[in-house]
């Protein structure tokens, strides 16, 4: 993309997102996760009353009565986004293709971060660790990141969400919030290990983008498609009741799949559909979380 392009965009983007976190997102991002980063400060005896989640086991069957950890509130917030950049993001059937929801979360969130004085950085990945933009401070940080998200061009079209998280928990020590930003369709769905660390750390959202066209497949005779991570195209008989069904079946799997997963680790999600109004899945995702707060 030319730069006079490029400016023109992250200025455009600029606009929409400061508006909204300004505006819109402010209060409810506060609420939702200011404060929510803890910091270990030391291990006392077992009161009643206390939250038996914060049980250290390892201190309590070394002195044979229960120890429970204390947490500090820590200052600032430190916030990560992990976007996905694999080759299914460029795809939409609307006024928008995946990655320019994704961008547009992104700068919202990123702007919502600096104005409540937090600190954000960025990870993008696709199969493999594609660059990581360490969590600072300021406008000009944030206007690298649009310019990045607009104009990155990964090495790699394939996705692989566990490398993500596991560079997460090696690159970031100290507890963050992170947004896991994907459209979550990659052909090794086993990210469970990886999560269960990833979300014992930091304090995990996920944001999954999708597409409605992606759910099912329409009567209309033979199709050739093309997997958009891998690069090989199939011929697809789309007439066959048989044909649609099996796929909407796999589609509804995968997606009950990802939902008990976040539910089982206790990572707040939302679905965001290309083609509806992502303020509304954003605000109900703050609100729910500033209720738990």
């Amino acid at each position: 993309m030319e730069h006079k392009e490029l400016l023109k965009k992250v200025r455009k983007i600029e606009i929409k997102t400061r508006g909204l976190s300004r505006n819109i997102f402010a209060g409810e991002y506060h609420s939702a996760f200011k404060g929510r980063g803890m910091a270990f400060s030391e291990v006392r005896e077992y009161q009643f009353g206390d939250d038996i989640k914060n049980i250290d086991w390892n201190v309590t069957a070394r002195y044979n009565k229960p120890y429970i950890k204390i947490f500090e509130e820590e200052r600032e917030l430190t916030v990560m986004l992990l976007v996905d950049v694999s080759g299914s993001r460029n795809f939409g059937t609307f006024d928008k293709f995946k990655r320019d929801v994704i961008t547009e979360i992104a700068g919202i969130l990123a702007f919502s971060a600096i104005q409540n004085n937090d600190k954000i950085g960025v990870l993008f990945f696709s199969e493999k660790i594609e660059k990581f933009i360490p969590p600072q401070k300021g406008k000009t940080h944030i206007l690298h990141i649009l310019r990045e998200l607009i104009d990155f061009t990964p090495v790699k079209k394939g996705t692989n969400i566990s490398e993500a998280l596991h560079y997460l928990t090696n690159a970031i020590k100290k507890r963050c919030t992170c947004f896991l930003i994907s459209d979550f369709i990659q052909k090794e769905r086993e990210f469970e290990k990886a999560l269960t660390i990833a979300s014992n750390k930091h304090d995990m959202v996920a944001l999954r983008i999708y597409d409605q066209r992606e759910s099912n497949l329409p009567p209309i005779g033979m199709i050739k498609l093309k997997d958009a991570e891998t690069g090989k195209y199939c011929w697809v008989d789309t007439s066959s009741s048989k044909v649609r069904h099996t796929y909407s079946q796999w589609y509804d799997n995968n997606l009950r799949l990802m939902e008990y997963t976040f539910k089982k680790f206790g990572v707040d999600y939302a679905n965001i559909n290309t083609n509806e109004d992502y303020v509304i899945a954003l605000m109900g995702l703050f609100k729910k979380r500033g209720l738990k707060a």
